[in-house]
């Protein structure tokens, strides 16, 4: 019987729930545009309701997450305030948006808000380093960090388009944007030493 290596990581410290904005308010937005636009690199994920029916279309996005290196911001699709913020910052040409695995993400966002998101690195296809499949973040955080990303199947398949989330849904959230940037960081940091080592 073979063990996952991963199983034996310590586990990746998250992001704090105090660290975590939902953003549901007028000034809300604007404290979050504030902060989203003044910022080089964004983590970026997005949760859909899950489907379960052969055929079904997903209606999501309902949570647009946005992370700068501090601080993540939650946006709940149809509820106040407008889309505008995400509209300026997702097709914004100077702010790269990171993330893991976005493609559904962005045709969704395409489809739904009519966002044309802009400056868009998938970290999945970036960090593949020539392997055959491409890299999701819990192989991330264990080859940069040797630690082990929580990845709840039960919090992945909840009814993201509540009009009130859980902690745990809010934290599972956050952390997907945040761990993105993080990841991104660490990978250019590892980058740039290893161009300037002799």
């Amino acid at each position: 019987m073979t063990t996952d290596p991963d199983a034996l990581l310590p586990p990746y410290d998250g992001i704090k729930l105090a660290d975590v904005r939902m953003v549901k308010s007028d000034q809300d937005a604007a404290d979050a545009l504030a902060a989203l636009s003044s910022t080089d690199v964004l983590g970026f994920d997005t949760e859909s309701k899950p489907t379960f029916l052969k055929g079904e279309q997903s209606t999501g996005p309902h949570l647009v997450q946005l992370a700068t290196d501090e601080v993540a911001y939650l946006f709940q699709i149809g509820a106040k305030p407008s889309v505008e913020v995400l509209k300026a910052v997702l097709e914004s040409k100077t702010i790269l948006k990171v993330g893991f695995g976005l493609k559904d993400d962005l045709l969704r966002l395409q489809s739904k808000l009519g966002i044309d998101t802009h400056n868009v690195l998938d970290l999945s296809n970036a960090l593949r380093k020539g392997e055959r499949n491409t890299l999701g973040a819990k192989t991330a955080v264990a080859r940069f960090f040797g630690q082990k990303l929580q990845k709840s199947k039960k919090i992945t398949t909840t009814n993201w388009s509540l009009p009130r989330l859980s902690d745990k849904q809010i934290l599972y959230a956050a952390d997907d944007a945040h761990v993105a940037l993080r990841v991104y960081r660490r990978w250019r940091s590892d980058q740039a030493a290893a161009k300037s080592a002799p």
